[in-house]
């Protein structure tokens, strides 16, 4: 039986994303500060340290996808890893802002980092297993809805937390993960049959070497134009605390509280972003974000701290919401027109047999990204006398390479707005 389209499972299936999103955001906004203030480690080896998880990710997640796809279990495919992950997680999490040891810090990390990586790709391909193409952009704008709310929380109320005592956001992203994958493992059921247009096995590197070798280069033309826009956007964010103290001369807290009104216009935008999508294409709402985003970063380099700092307003919530507030709750609705739409073109290039590979191969890409992203800006940072300002006018040249890739990818559109199959690669 074909899934059927559900908001209520969508929102439930969010809560999945909602715990990978609270540890994560937590973690890049608070970690680069305990490697600089507490271990003394150079910018530059703090941008290598922020890609330890990309690093394990690369080999894990993807082949993971592919596993996915081939285990067949009484709860399902997919809930097994998040089962075994999450738990791993949320206590490696809990543990590491009390390492005042480096090699008992890296300990947690790793474990964190792997743990992670076991289970992301599956909670993933869960969206597409119970979405029907056509409101597969819908239902991604949902369950990234539910990850920015994850993120609000992690950068408004674990900045409050943080103040109080740097381990309490790590306390409450461990809690709040744990939560997450016991209502994902209460309330989703996976489907117990798939569409097979291809009988190929599940395998990642099979799947790769297609794409590479297609006459039809639109598979390749947005993995590649998502490692673009995911070197500039994960540059910025492994570095952005210290940019916000170091650049910006405001406290840890405040710079969390910016990423925090980042991640609530992108909340805002989620579900728009989606049904954008759906109505004006993935393509073009794509292209728009891109367009947007670049624009963003080019403002804040261009722009001197001072007046960055300016405040406009305040807010109950949001609190003091400077210049570069109002600049990155716009970077947060450009960064949801790209995101929201980029999953449900990678996934509808294939059949439901190989859902969990296309979501590795998109992880494969994003991954590859997030090492050279933060490790790039590193070096620069440290060779330039840590000038933190030099990641706002690297980006842009990467979101220039993501446009031109989207420029020539003609397929991805939601399956039933096209008259006629795609003819296999």
């Amino acid at each position: 039986m074909k899934p059927r389209f559900s908001i209520g499972k969508i929102f439930l299936l969010g809560f999945g994303f909602f715990g990978v999103s609270v540890i994560w955001s937590v973690y890049n906004a608070y970690v680069p500060i305990f490697l600089r203030n507490r271990f003394d480690i150079p910018p530059g080896i703090i941008g290598f340290f922020m890609t330890l998880d990309n690093l394990a990710a690369l080999f894990i997640q993807p082949p993971v996808g592919a596993w996915s796809d081939r285990l067949r279990t009484p709860i399902g495919r997919r809930l097994p890893f998040i089962l075994a992950g999450a738990p791993l997680s949320a206590l490696a999490f809990g543990l590491i802002p009390l390492q005042t040891f480096l090699p008992f810090f890296m300990a947690c990390t790793i474990t964190l980092i792997l743990s992670m990586a076991f289970w992301r790709t599956p909670v993933v391909a869960l969206m597409p297993d119970i979405t029907p193409s056509r409101y597969r952009s819908q239902a991604n704008g949902i369950i990234n809805f539910m990850g920015g709310v994850g993120a609000i929380i992690a950068f408004f109320i674990g900045a409050s937390l943080y103040e109080m005592n740097p381990a309490y956001p790590f306390w409450l992203g461990s809690v709040l993960v744990i939560l997450a994958a016991l209502m994902v493992f209460a309330f989703i059921r996976e489907p117990q049959e798939y569409e097979i247009t291809d009988e190929t096995p599940p395998s990642l590197w099979q799947s790769l070497r297609q794409v590479v070798t297609a006459k039809e280069k639109s598979a390749l033309r947005i993995l590649l134009a998502i490692f673009f826009w995911f070197v500039a956007y994960n540059a910025i964010e492994a570095f952005f605390t210290l940019y916000a103290v170091n650049h910006l001369r405001i406290s840890e807290a405040d710079g969390a509280r910016l990423l925090g009104q980042l991640s609530l216009f992108f909340v805002l935008f989620a579900l728009p972003a989606g049904f954008l999508g759906s109505r004006l294409g993935r393509r073009r709402t794509i292209l728009s974000g891109i367009l947007l985003l670049t624009a963003v970063m080019l403002m804040l380099y261009f722009t001197p701290a001072p007046l960055l700092t300016t405040t406009l307003f305040r807010l109950p919530v949001l609190g003091v919401v400077p210049i570069a507030g109002v600049s990155l709750m716009v970077a947060g609705i450009a960064w949801a027109l790209i995101n929201i739409n980029s999953l449900p073109m990678v996934v509808d290039m294939t059949d439901d047999l190989h859902i969990g590979t296309y979501t590795g191969l998109y992880y494969l890409f994003s991954t590859l990204a997030a090492i050279v992203g933060p490790n790039l800006n590193g070096w620069i940072i440290q060779l330039s006398g840590e000038n933190y300002a030099l990641i706002m006018i690297v980006a842009p040249f990467f979101m220039l390479a993501a446009l031109v890739m989207m420029l020539g990818v003609r397929r991805g559109e939601a399956k039933a707005h096209r008259p006629q199959p795609v003819p296999a690669d």
